[in-house]
């Protein structure tokens, strides 16, 4: 199914490599994402942070296999909207896009105000609300100027996050060796004092948060030089990578943290610091520093990505006439949906910035940002046996495993994340679900 023609200015242009894909999937995800949740995760999982991420990589494994089926069939922007559009028709695409929109949204603006709280650590005179917007200005600037553009600056900063990540683990192997761990050596896996069946299970509908953006590679479709099959490995290689990334560095982090997870849990306000204090303990404050800076700047580009794939949905979902018709240009000098990523970045700079100047911000917005994407991945799952089993008839043999089995527990995983989600995150997700339902309603009516 070819994309539908783009109202005045023009197209988006086929110029991202394969390169550029995965660099924009491991931006938006950040290798270094679990340092912000990482007491939290050692505290609910009662140790077991290392287990959480296998888990959850196999848990969104599901999901980024469901991509890379559905990116074969539609091409185009939107990624899971414009899936589940064509698996499961209009009103499903609408309700998954929707959904997708809330957390396309928040996830930028938990990834500036990491960096804006980051920034305020190392410059204590300038306030963290202060650091955030700048984030916003700057990024939005490099999204505006072409998605080349702000590819080649992400490649950079994603480079330096990677040698920050090296050092971290270097230095974190050399105090293994030199002193031996704190905690057991297979505690990260076990958990403390009995296996935490149930708090890993919790622990994972946060952890998640850490991988939402991988998906965000398929917003690009229409935007890459190789096809759709570039676009499904890239997303493929993107989850693996930030995988295996993630769980190296919170098993290193959880033999060598100076607090138990008992103690974190009995220390709420203590969590957020956590990694950063395990970074000091093992190899002093210039590793701090240095940790601290590169989560800075790699939260913020971390949003580069994000808000540039919100911009893309916002985009499919106007060209379809789902959303107001202005936000379906795109600029004729850059190829960027200017309209679209400025309205996003004005959405994500109000929650930002709202979060960065209250003292539970943070816990405000990291409790409600992955439902709405939880809901979408269910869609998605379903739209993978929509077209596939419904309107195409494969269902037998090997079909049977890849369009019926493999679908169904990916909606059984979502499904099961999405009840051990925080109670605030349901009700927002409700809630958001009923606007969106409205916002159809008064659309369709007119």
């Amino acid at each position: 199914m070819s994309a539908p023609p783009v109202a005045g200015d023009g197209t988006l242009r086929r110029a991202l490599s394969f390169r550029d894909l995965v660099v924009y999937g491991l931006l938006f995800i950040a290798p270094m994402a679990p340092v912000g949740v990482f007491g939290t995760l050692l505290a609910t999982a009662r140790g077991a942070v290392a287990l959480v991420y296998v888990v959850a990589t196999v848990a969104m494994g599901f999901t980024a296999y469901a991509y890379a089926r559905m990116v074969r069939v539609a091409p185009q922007a939107g990624s899971v909207y414009t899936y589940a559009r064509v698996g499961l028709g209009e009103g499903a695409g609408f309700v998954a896009g929707w959904m997708a929109m809330l957390d396309y949204l928040l996830i930028p603006a938990v990834a500036y105000l990491f960096s804006g709280i980051a920034m305020h650590a190392l410059v204590p005179a300038v306030p963290a609300w202060v650091w955030t917007a700048t984030a916003v200005v700057v990024t939005t600037g490099l999204n505006l100027s072409g998605v080349r553009v702000a590819a080649l600056a992400g490649f950079v900063v994603l480079a330096v996050e990677v040698a920050v990540l090296l050092v971290f683990v270097a230095v974190a192997a050399y105090a293994l060796v030199a002193d031996g761990p704190r905690r057991g050596w297979t505690e990260p896996f076990t958990g403390q004092g009995g296996f935490p069946a149930g708090a890993v299970l919790t622990a994972v509908s946060v952890a998640v948060l850490s991988y939402l953006g991988f998906d965000a590679i398929a917003a690009f479709a229409e935007e890459s030089a190789g096809g759709p099959g570039r676009v499904a490995r890239a997303v493929l290689t993107c989850l693996v990578v930030t995988g295996v990334l993630f769980v190296l560095q919170t098993y290193l982090a959880a033999l060598l943290t100076p607090v138990s997870a008992a103690e974190l849990a009995a220390r709420p306000a203590a969590q957020g610091a956590a990694f950063y204090d395990t970074v000091d303990a093992a190899g002093g404050r210039w590793l701090h520093d240095l940790v601290a800076a590169s989560k800075a700047g790699g939260a913020a580009f971390a949003a580069l990505a994000g808000q540039a794939a919100a911009g893309r949905l916002l985009f499919a979902m106007a060209r379809d006439r789902r959303l107001p018709g202005l936000l379906a240009k795109v600029d004729r000098g850059s190829g960027v949906p200017r309209r679209a990523v400025l309205a996003s970045a004005v959405i994500t700079c109000c929650a930002a910035v709202w979060a960065a100047r209250r003292d539970d911000g943070l816990d405000r917005l990291v409790s409600v940002v992955d439902v709405g994407a939880l809901v979408a991945f269910g869609l998605l799952h379903a739209s993978v046996f929509g077209w596939f089993v419904v309107r195409r008839g494969e269902w037998r043999g090997a079909d049977f495993v890849r369009h019926v089995l493999v679908p169904l527990v990916g909606v059984g995983v979502v499904a099961a994340v999405i009840a051990k989600a925080a109670g605030a995150a349901q009700v927002v997700g409700a809630v958001w679900l009923g606007v969106g339902l409205g916002v159809a309603g008064v659309r369709r009516g007119r």
